[in-house]
């Protein structure tokens, strides 16, 4: 009678024969070994894992994603079964984590809707493939027990980094954002970076497969190790991150700040009739109950409708904002001067001195991929979503801005503070904190401002530098070196946020010292202790074969 009510929940998990199970002679048919089941539910398992993110934080998911996928893999006949598992979890879990991307498409009341679906459902496509390598990856290296969980870990954490760093790069919900869910489990980021709390998340998650494929019950309480792993690794986070943010010291750097949230609707930034409000608006919310202790001004990314570092008639009606002996720190659209500069705009970041000059101008990098320029212009029949004719050109690299009476900031552009270990740059001053500006207004109040606001927070972590976001719809912040949210104007909230700007860690941190060659160590170590522990259990008399 046990077994026949057992039997059936095994075969779901596994399809080895368990004695435990159903009888010897029964041979148990996996459900998992039918394609046509994994073809149907593992998108929905990749769709039910990206819950796990920002802002739902929905971590049991991850469990029944990632053990799920590998009981997938290892179910797989061929490196080719193996291959489309992993393409069509990681469809799932694209689409449902950027389904936000479609609402830019629909900010141009002009542009047809099903562009927005085929966006959102193209780029899903794309970057299955990434979750694809994983899971070949996972199928071809070892893969017994304990090992094939470590594999799918380093195989996953192998194909985010190139995600990230490969072709245009694009390394947005990583799974190591799941420990933005509190502070404490943020922590880890200074030591290994995101990519590392991927490698942890994935082992983690993944453990439950093992205890399935176990088919010995002599050693039950070795059977159960994964599972311990599970629910040992929060708290293996958890505990050293809050003695790290009890350890932290608490300061600022003598400065204060304001950053402005004027909150403009994507579809009113660039009319002409609007340019004129806009301004003022920037004008009065600058100017509204400032206090004197204000030194920098801080306004978003293209915050005004005209280009002020080409025209000093404009950059005079901005001294009004502009704090005595302080600067205003603005994104803006900028044509660099020169002959060999041509008119390509830049999207750039500018720092004015109460007498109106330019003292120092920063020219985004990384710019977005069918939004500020077309991939395969000469190929694709489409045109870039941000207002112009033309693609943006990129800057020369990343810089460090020193200018008088503000601490040198590392400046990322929107789109830029994505990039784990894009900041700050070694060469020149070391950079005292980061600032962000970005317009997340493209995306209204979907969950792309969320993340993207979480994913910048992991680059104080990482760098052990304090960061100050303008978001021209929010979320606008100040993060202090430890990931702390000191100040913050939610998004769709139009305000000032005033505020000290927080001190920097002294010394780097392991992960900006050293990057991602700390996430290479623990992978190798943790392969190294998976064989180990296979050749123990091959050796130990009477052990079983719990490691299978």
């Amino acid at each position: 009678m046990k077994a026949a009510i057992l039997h059936p929940i095994a075969s779901l998990f596994g399809s080895r024969q368990r004695r435990r199970f159903a009888p010897r002679r029964q041979a148990p048919s996996s459900f998992w070994s039918s394609p046509a089941a994994r073809f149907a539910l593992l998108p929905l398992l990749g769709a039910a894992t990206a819950t796990a993110l920002p802002p739902l934080f929905l971590l049991p998911a991850l469990v029944l994603g990632f053990s799920a996928l590998l009981l997938a893999v290892r179910e797989s006949r061929s490196a080719a079964g193996a291959l489309s598992a992993g393409w069509i979890f990681g469809f799932g879990y694209f689409l449902a984590g950027l389904c936000w991307i479609g609402t830019s498409f629909l900010v141009d009341p002009a542009r047809p809707g099903w562009t927005a679906v085929a966006a959102v459902a193209g780029l899903s496509a794309f970057l299955a493939i990434f979750p694809a390598l994983a899971t070949l990856g996972a199928r071809l290296l070892p893969r017994l027990g304990v090992g094939e969980v470590v594999s799918l870990a380093v195989a996953w954490t192998a194909a985010e980094w190139l995600r990230g760093n490969i072709l245009i790069g694009f390394p947005w919900n990583l799974v190591g954002y799941v420990w933005t869910v509190s502070d404490q489990t943020l922590q880890g980021a200074a030591l290994f970076g995101v990519y590392g709390l991927s490698l942890v998340t994935v082992l983690a998650a993944a453990a439950p497969a093992a205890v399935w494929e176990s088919r010995s019950v002599r050693h039950g309480a070795r059977r159960w190790l994964p599972i311990w792993l599970l629910l040992l690794s929060p708290a293996a986070l958890w505990l050293p991150g809050e003695l790290r943010l009890r350890a932290a010291t608490t300061g600022d750097q003598g400065v204060h700040l304001r950053v402005v949230q004027a909150n403009i609707p994507q579809a009113l930034k660039w009319q002409p009739a609007s340019r004129s409000r806009i301004v003022h608006r920037y004008l009065f919310m600058s100017a509204l109950g400032r206090s004197s202790h204000i030194t920098i001004q801080i306004w978003p990314e293209t915050a005004l409708p005209v280009a002020p570092a080409n025209d000093p008639d404009r950059r005079t009606v901005l001294v009004a904002a502009i704090p005595e002996n302080g600067v205003l720190v603005t994104g803006s659209v900028r044509f660099p001067d020169g002959a060999d500069a041509g008119r390509q705009p830049r999207n750039s970041l500018l720092t004015i001195s109460n007498a109106g000059e330019v003292l120092a101008a920063y020219d985004k990098v990384r710019l977005v991929p069918f939004g500020e320029y077309m991939p395969l212009r000469r190929v694709l029949p489409f045109e870039k979503l941000a207002e112009g004719p033309g693609d943006f050109a990129p800057g020369p690299g990343p810089a460090t801005i020193a200018v008088p009476g503000v601490p040198p900031f590392q400046p990322l552009i929107s789109y830029e503070a994505i990039f784990p270990g894009w900041a700050p740059r070694k060469n020149g001053p070391r950079a005292q904190w980061l600032l962000n500006i970005t317009n997340d207004a493209w995306f209204g109040r979907s969950s792309g401002p969320y993340q993207h606001f979480q994913i910048a927070r992991t680059r104080a972590v990482e760098q052990g530098l304090p960061l100050v976001r303008a978001a021209n719809t929010g979320i606008s912040a100040v993060v202090d070196p430890v990931g702390r949210v000191t100040a913050r104007l939610e998004l769709g909230e139009t305000g000032v946020l005033d505020a000290a700007l927080p001190a920097a860690l002294t010394g780097d941190t392991p992960y900006s010292r050293f990057g991602e060659g700390i996430v290479l160590m623990i992978a190798m170590l943790a392969a190294a202790v998976s064989v180990a522990v296979r050749r123990l259990a091959r050796t130990s008399p009477g052990s079983g074969q719990w490691y299978r």
